[in-house]
């Protein structure tokens, strides 16, 4: 799932995310850019959405200089059953002004179509995010939330779930990129555990070549590792 993240790399840490958000900035014009990338482990609020396996991802983001966006992504997941590929649609508006202060506002909606059973929407669910974010010229910081909107019983996120966020990103060297973040997620339903992960990441810019990354994570259980996954990126 793509979550609220500060570049195409960590998709899979929140995601939109990613996915801190789906973070565009005005532009003098209308932009369409592609994206892909590839993962050792396809990571989603701490959890892996592959089986502890690699994933091919990759998107389609329109920006217009009004801050309004709009895109696709895709994934392949591994959940044990047939599903095979997720799809998030998604669409918002953002911005980042001289001072530095940044927000990010939108709907994505999380599509499993090869899980699909009759006419019901299975494991789909759709979520509306938000993010501010400051740029202190030395330590980017932002933070959010998501609230889930799904009619669905039978998804994993179900109406009135609810992801918090914050965290951080320490540019150096030029091409070298810290981040650290703290994501909370909150059950509507009681009978369920509410649960906080832990991300960091060191990013490499390499030019033409995309952008490098590892990546930790950890949820605050009891019968969870501390994960690592490393990916690549690029945008045209």
């Amino acid at each position: 799932m793509k979550k609220f993240t500060r570049s195409a790399l960590a998709a899979a840490v929140l995601t939109v995310g990613s996915t801190g958000g789906v973070a565009f900035t005005s532009t003098a014009a209308a932009e369409l850019s592609v994206n892909i990338g590839a993962v050792s482990n396809y990571y989603f609020r701490g959890f892996s959405e592959t089986d502890d396996g690699a994933a091919i991802q990759g998107g389609i983001d329109y920006e217009h200089a009004s801050g309004f966006y709009a895109g696709t992504w895709v994934s392949n997941v591994d959940f044990g059953d047939d599903t095979s590929y997720e799809m998030d649609l998604y669409l918002g508006f953002a911005d980042e002004f001289d001072s530095g202060f940044g927000y990010d506002v939108g709907y994505i909606y999380y599509a499993y179509p090869d899980a699909r059973d009759g006419d019901s929407l299975s494991a789909d669910f759709g979520e509306i995010y938000g993010e501010v974010s400051f740029d202190t010229g030395v330590v980017g910081l932002y933070g959010g939330m998501a609230y889930v909107v799904n009619d669905s019983d039978d998804s994993a996120l179900e109406d009135d779930d609810m992801y918090f966020y914050a965290g951080l990103d320490i540019p150096f060297m030029d091409v070298y990129s810290a981040g650290f973040m703290v994501g909370r997620t909150k059950f509507d339903d009681s009978s369920l555990d509410n649960y906080t992960h832990y991300t960091a990441s060191l990013t490499r810019d390499a030019g033409d070549w995309g952008e490098f990354s590892f990546n930790l994570e950890y949820v605050d259980e009891s019968d969870e590792d501390l994960g690592a996954w490393v990916g690549w990126s690029k945008t045209f």
